[in-house]
């Protein structure tokens, strides 16, 4: 089992002007690798900060910060894609281990009541598979697909959570 989050976790509002540390946080080669869909383009900050901008600006959209005592950790959001509601988020990799992402996403899911909620996960990220197990998804299936940020065909787990 995890450690438990030391220190105050909270969630608000994802702002522009935290766009920039986003973007450092998520250039981790090892992030990126168990991350395994992010593709070159993510590595250019004009590209990274402009895209992110519209997602800041999508109503259907809502993306929080996630802060451990006052300093931004990384992100979580949940947005649509086709007709389904899609889980995301991204962990700064030194506070990876603590509890972090799980309290984030079970912060997340207490504020948005839409349900079913999607998550997908590359099968070897298995921080990843423990923190959508211990807030509730279930597996129901898995694909493969090619990923960009490996270059290769990886096994995405597919979960849902109150399907």
């Amino acid at each position: 089992m995890a450690d438990r989050v030391t220190g105050l976790l909270a969630l608000r509002p994802l702002r522009e002007d935290d766009l920039p540390r986003l973007f450092e946080i998520q250039l981790d080669d090892e992030a990126r690798h168990l991350a395994a869909f992010v593709g070159a383009a993510a590595r250019d900050r004009d590209a990274y900060l402009a895209k992110h901008r519209k997602l800041l600006a999508d109503p259907e959209i809502t993306g929080r910060a996630v802060e451990l005592d006052g300093d931004l950790v990384g992100s979580v959001a949940v947005f649509p894609i086709e007709a389904d509601l899609d889980l995301t988020y991204w962990i700064r990799k030194d506070v990876w281990g603590r509890g972090v992402a799980t309290a984030a996403v079970a912060a997340l899911l207490d504020e948005v009541a839409v349900r079913p909620i999607h998550a997908r996960v590359v099968e070897d990220n298995l921080g990843s598979v423990r923190v959508l197990e211990r807030n509730g998804f279930v597996r129901i299936g898995s694909e493969d697909a090619f990923a960009e940020g490996r270059q290769a065909t990886v096994t995405e787990l597919i979960y849902v959570l109150g399907g």
